[in-house]
């Protein structure tokens, strides 16, 4: 959050905290989003001020996606819920193999909602659409009663340009494929963990939400035979590859020496009882590749891993049961699968 300039244009001595006529189609609802949202995302799509966005798409495939992000807390080490919304669905548009354009910003507000930390959260999320080479084009607005949004809600839709012919999907994976990661895992659960418990961890941790477009398309460019790819939230890396395991109908082997876990996520982990192959990232994907690029797909993400840890972690098997496995580091194997349940609600 350094860097940014936290001084809101709506008269805060006047208004410090959102009241349910902000959402109620007037005068203050009117200036919320001409001097505070409009302010923050300007752009000459959204200065239209009309209820939809008119642009020009410059390919035939588009794709499209949409998300809402309920996150707790609001604020967490190396992020927040609004910069966590502009990556998840340009990461979502990413992973489609799509170039992302434009995106939509819903917010659903808390009545007592402070509006400097709605200023803060509004400057996060342009900066973010900034870095992700995006515009917020359109959005809306509403104002719940006190207690009933957790201060608040964000959703947002993107719309992005599919510039190759790969069918990056599922249904394009075949056995043999190599199976990549483009980074260390585990740093947005326990980030969000630490900040909400109000964790003293004796090594801090950021969380590693980030965009991953430039990262795709970079293997784009080189040439690499993609079949599908797969950011790695929810369910961390095990329901990613599971998933997608029984999507295809095939499996997958992979092994754990081949995975980075950074030094303080893993110590938390075995403090706390979690397994970092079920953790959240918000920066990080797995890639299923065709074996003979694997080589070449591991240099670019590689180089657009500044935190380290991308790999080669295992390969797509013929459809078995179990769908997929982990060798471990004593050559003992075990059932990787979904998480029962939410190891930890709430982050994202």
């Amino acid at each position: 959050m350094s860097g940014f300039e936290f001084s809101c244009p709506l008269p805060i001595r006047d208004y410090p905290r959102v009241l349910l006529a902000h959402g109620g189609g007037g005068r203050l609802m009117h200036e919320l989003i001409s001097r505070l949202f409009r302010a923050a995302f300007d752009n000459p799509v959204l200065a239209a001020a009309h209820d939809g966005a008119a642009f020009d798409a410059p390919a035939a495939r588009l794709a499209f996606t949409t998300d809402s992000y309920v996150v707790r807390p609001l604020f967490f080490p190396g992020g927040d819920i609004g910069s966590r919304a502009v990556y998840g669905t340009v990461n979502d548009l990413a992973m489609c193999g799509a170039r992302a354009l434009h995106l939509s910003a819903g917010f659903i507000l808390e009545e007592g909602l402070e509006m400097q930390a709605l200023w803060r959260l509004a400057q996060s999320m342009a900066a973010a659409a900034r870095r992700a080479g995006v515009r917020i084009v359109t959005g809306d607005t509403k104002v719940v009663e006190r207690g009933k949004a957790d201060g608040l809600y964000v959703n947002t839709a993107g719309i992005g340009a599919i510039e190759h012919r790969l069918e990056i999907l599922p249904a394009s994976v075949r056995p043999g494929d190599a199976l990549l990661v483009s980074g260390d895992l585990g740093r947005h659960g326990i980030a969000v963990l630490a900040a909400r418990a109000e964790l003293a961890l004796e090594s801090a941790v950021e969380s590693d939400c980030a965009p991953l477009g430039e990262a795709v398309q970079a293997l784009l460019a080189q040439g690499i035979e993609i079949h599908c790819l797969r950011d790695l939230t929810r369910g961390g890396l095990a329901a990613a590859v599971v998933e997608v395991a029984e999507a295809s109908r095939t499996g997958a082997r992979l092994s754990e020496s081949a995975l980075a876990v950074c030094e303080p996520v893993r110590s938390a982990c075995e403090l706390l009882g979690f397994d970092p192959l079920h953790l959240a990232c918000e920066g990080r994907f797995a890639a299923w590749v065709a074996p003979r690029d694997a080589g070449r797909a591991l240099q670019v993400l590689s180089a657009h891993a500044p935190e380290g840890g991308a790999a080669i972690i295992g390969e797509v098997t013929a459809p078995s049961r179990p769908r997929v496995v982990i060798r471990g580091p004593f050559a003992t194997e075990r059932v990787l699968d979904m998480p029962s349940g939410e190891q930890l609600p709430r982050i994202c």
